[in-house]
């Protein structure tokens, strides 16, 4: 079991092989954290596809819109939705995007992050100061590191559930 110092603040990612314990990081990135535990409460990222996948690279899902839908003929479709709130803001830190911290995923607008995130599988330093990281995996990090390749998956790995660890 993971030591989990702040149960309001850790996330639970339950995956098929096992859970993924995430410290959020609230004093780096309120907002971000905030809305992943705010979706996390409300369901919406459970059943959601890991809909782009690069080896040696990152693990990237949260995509509320449309990365739920059974038919894989469309997951092409994940990865360009969000949330039905606000963008968030950035709020880039001088964090590194180490092995696996977890980072907003947005489009070339730096505020233009809502519910779609990734989990690095390596040190992805050109990634610092431009993408915001908000957490960090501290149990399960071997869970991540064996979800289906591919942009998208042919048979993509989903989040079973995501839970914040103060409701669990």
């Amino acid at each position: 079991m993971a030591d989990i110092k702040d149960p309001e603040n850790t996330i639970i990612i339950e995956l098929q092989d096992g859970p993924v314990t995430i410290e959020l990081l609230p004093d780096v990135a309120p907002q971000h954290c905030a809305r992943m535990k705010e979706l996390a409460r409300a369901g919406a990222y459970d059943n959601v596809c890991f809909h782009r996948v690069i080896d040696g690279f990152m693990a990237q899902t949260g995509d509320v819109a449309n990365g739920n839908m059974e038919n894989n003929f469309n997951i092409r479709a994940a990865g360009t939705g969000g949330s039905d709130h606000p963008n968030v803001p950035a709020e880039f830190s001088k964090l590194p995007h180490s092995r696996g911290t977890i980072g907003a995923a947005r489009s070339a607008n730096p505020d233009s992050a809502n519910s779609q995130f990734f989990i690095n599988f390596k040190d992805n330093d050109f990634l610092n100061g431009q993408y915001t990281v908000y957490g960090r995996v501290i149990e399960g990090m071997e869970h991540v590191d064996n979800i289906a390749r591919g942009e998208p998956p042919m048979n993509p790995d989903r989040m079973i559930s995501m839970k914040v660890a103060a409701d669990a």
